[in-house]
């Protein structure tokens, strides 16, 4: 690798605001607010929307779809086949 073009890679902590949720990992994302971690380290802190803490697929409150509601809508609409 050719040294000086890549970004630093160092701890970065990623916190999920919505959940109460934070981890601490390595990224080459930068950020200039800085939190501290449960080492006592001063570490920056990237804000994410969704995380494994609040993404319905990892918790299971996922909305569940009525599929046959939806079938019988799209023959009303359309007609059954003769």
């Amino acid at each position: 690798m050719k040294p000086g073009i890549h970004p630093d890679y160092r701890p970065v902590v990623f916190r999920d605001a919505s959940a109460g949720f934070a981890f601490l990992t390595r990224s080459t994302a930068t950020s200039d607010k800085t939190v501290e971690w449960e080492d006592g380290n001063t570490y920056p802190v990237i804000d994410v929307d969704v995380s494994s803490a609040s993404h319905p697929f990892y918790t299971g409150r996922s909305r569940t779809l009525d599929t046959a509601g939806r079938v019988e809508r799209f023959q009303r609409r359309y007609g059954a086949r003769p």
